[in-house]
């Protein structure tokens, strides 16, 4: 009898397990579906909040719309391509003296660069050519020898180069000033 009643133990047992194992396939089933959702919560949430890091580093970093550091760019191979100009020599050789206490003598050689396609420029200078030579008379004698260095020639230029836009050309721009000579001698 007592194995009769194992029997019957077990097998009512066996039917509560069955229905326990069903009950735990069901809730495991569902327990799945919160757990899903909860890892794509997180990883969508972790996707927000790098996109949003991102964008406001980006805009710290450009704000004032070029790098903050400046790193020197190396040495490029490739140089693009310097503008061509046509050249005004009509001035010619001016010679004068600097604004010394002991006057040196200054010997200039000018040339002025203007556009290609500027068909007014060579006109213009023509027809002011006796007001540029004294231009560059006045100019040089304006200078001290010391001014007149060749590590002063690209600040002089562009004095030159702004004077001459300002003063004396109307339509047309100079776009580059070059000494064919500068000697500045000793008197």
């Amino acid at each position: 009898m007592s194995d009769d009643v194992d029997l019957g133990i077990d097998d009512e047992g066996s039917d509560r397990a069955e229905s326990g194992s069903k009950k735990k396939k069901i809730s495991g089933l569902g327990a799945l579906l919160p757990n899903l959702l909860k890892f794509a919560a997180i990883g969508l949430g972790a996707l927000v909040f790098i996109v949003t890091v991102s964008i406001i580093t980006y805009n710290l970093m450009s704000r004032g719309g070029k790098s903050q550091t400046a790193l020197a760019e190396p040495a490029s191979p490739y140089v693009g391509k310097r503008p061509e100009y046509q050249m005004f020599t009509s001035i010619g050789s001016v010679r004068t003296r600097t604004k010394d206490a002991t006057p040196y003598s200054v010997v200039v050689n000018m040339v002025i660069g203007y556009d290609m396609n500027d068909k007014n420029a060579q006109t213009e200078l023509t027809s002011r050519l006796y007001e540029l030579r004294d231009f560059v008379r006045v100019f040089f004698s304006g200078k001290y020898a010391a001014e007149l260095q060749p590590e002063n020639e690209a600040r002089l230029k562009q004095e030159i180069l702004e004077a001459i836009n300002t003063r004396y050309l109307d339509t047309s721009r100079a776009r580059i000033i070059l000494f064919e000579q500068l000697d500045r001698m000793e008197m």
